[in-house]
């Protein structure tokens, strides 16, 4: 019984590392599509953002971030878990189970790999939102607050035994948790911003700025979806047995399919509005069918999963349109494909899990949206008021490539004031 209870924990403690291993993939899945819907004067700019914001974000979350999130039996309330520094003793040996007092231990440190890439995950949200205008170094300032306090907070009162969870609130891997707050987080950050020169006219028009590299967010895209598998059967946390393999099993299954559903849905939409394929709206698709599924990825039969992916992907096309008549300026369609989809995956979690209440969840959305986008609108304007968070026009107009990192992405084929 010992040596099964020992493979279990090596299993358990393998798969979650090899989920987290696919999950910090999405960090490049993130990079690549953002750097291929901005333009070329903005590539190595918004590239610089993504590593650093992925390095901080480790950093910051083992200094504070994880203690929080994941509190224990030292928690103060239910809303406010206290702080602590760094991972002590009880992270460094099997510390969670999984499954009841019996089941098997993965490593501690195995969940705190898991769960830190999932705070980048969040971050990296924010970074394609703001990309184009946004200073290189409040933008870093902000990750530094965000990935310590603000995203581990809302993620204790659910994921970390807090009142979100104990009112009933149903979030499988993260449709909330890591998608809607980052969006969140985004919005706060772009409605301070403003939008790039030349997006919108007086007119109230809407100006199209293409991106300079579709296969590489062609590329990006891909990556994020091969990354989910990990993101979401990660999130089943064990694999040791045929009840918890069979589980894993489909919820990879369905993470497929909602991706699948939501591109064939984006492309359907446009096509009937316009007239014509548009990739970007196909690629959003399949990034919107995955958020929708991520909130409850088990329940759903697979043909569900496919019909709740695929109104992911409409919604996500009309929602990137509301946007730009209100002028809200999202570069990559971060907040609609994280926030606005966000909300309709954790509405949709009562059609298939019956132990989700549609009032919990609304308690969720409402909760997590309030608490992110309050505290990080407080935080871009401290940042507007100390720093400044938007580069000069001069800047802008010449690309931030060359203002804030002195270099281009595609120096032998562009020069800095081409758009």
């Amino acid at each position: 019984m010992e040596q099964l209870l020992e493979l279990s924990y090596a299993l358990d403690t393998f798969y979650f590392l090899v989920s987290g291993a696919l999950v910090m993939w999405m960090a490049a899945g993130f990079a690549m599509l953002e750097a291929g819907l901005v333009r070329s004067k903005n590539t190595a700019e918004i590239l610089t953002k993504n590593i650093s914001l992925f390095a901080i974000a480790c950093i910051m979350y083992m200094l504070v971030g994880y203690n929080i999130m994941y509190p224990g039996d030292s928690a103060v309330s239910s809303v406010w878990p206290g702080i602590k520094f760094l991972l002590g003793a009880d992270n460094e040996v099997a510390a969670v189970t999984a499954g009841g007092d019996d089941a098997p231990y993965y490593s501690g440190m195995s969940d705190f790999f898991f769960q830190v890439v999932f705070v980048a995950t969040a971050m990296s949200i924010v970074s394609g939102a703001v990309a184009e205008r946004m200073k290189l170094w409040a933008f870093l300032g902000f990750a530094v607050v965000f990935t310590s306090v603000i995203y581990p907070l809302q993620g204790y009162w659910k994921w970390g035994g807090g009142f979100l969870d104990a009112q009933g609130f149903s979030d499988f891997a993260g449709s909330g948790v890591v998608h809607m707050c980052g969006a969140a987080a985004a919005l706060a950050g772009v409605l301070l911003l403003g939008p790039r020169k030349g997006k919108y006219g007086r007119d109230g028009s809407v100006k199209p700025i293409p991106g300079a590299n579709m296969p590489l967010a062609t590329l990006g895209t891909f990556i994020l979806w091969m990354g989910w598998f990990g993101f979401n059967g990660g999130s089943e946390l064990k694999v040791s047995n045929v009840a918890e393999a069979n589980s894993v099993a489909m919820v990879f299954v369905n993470t497929n399919m909602a991706a699948a559903g939501g591109v064939v849905a984006a492309l359907l939409t446009v096509r009937l509005l316009w007239g014509k394929a548009d990739l970007t709206m196909a690629l959003n698709g399949a990034l919107a069918g995955l958020v929708t599924i991520t909130a409850e990825p088990l329940a759903p039969t697979p043909l569900t999963a496919t019909l709740f992916g695929a109104m992911g992907g409409v919604l996500v096309v009309f929602s990137i349109i509301t946007l730009d008549r209100f002028k809200i300026d999202d570069p990559v369609g971060a907040i609609s494909v994280h926030g606005v989809v966000g909300v309709l995956g954790l509405l949709l979690v009562p059609l298939t899990n019956s132990d989700a209440a549609f009032q919990s969840q609304l308690l969720g959305i409402v909760t997590i949206f309030g608490w992110t986008f309050g505290a990080s609108l407080v935080l871009w304007a401290l940042l507007k008021g100390i720093v400044g968070i938007r580069v000069s026009e001069e800047e802008e107009y010449e690309g931030v490539d060359i203002a804030e990192c002195g270099m281009e992405a595609y120096p032998e084929f562009t020069n800095s004031g081409s758009s």
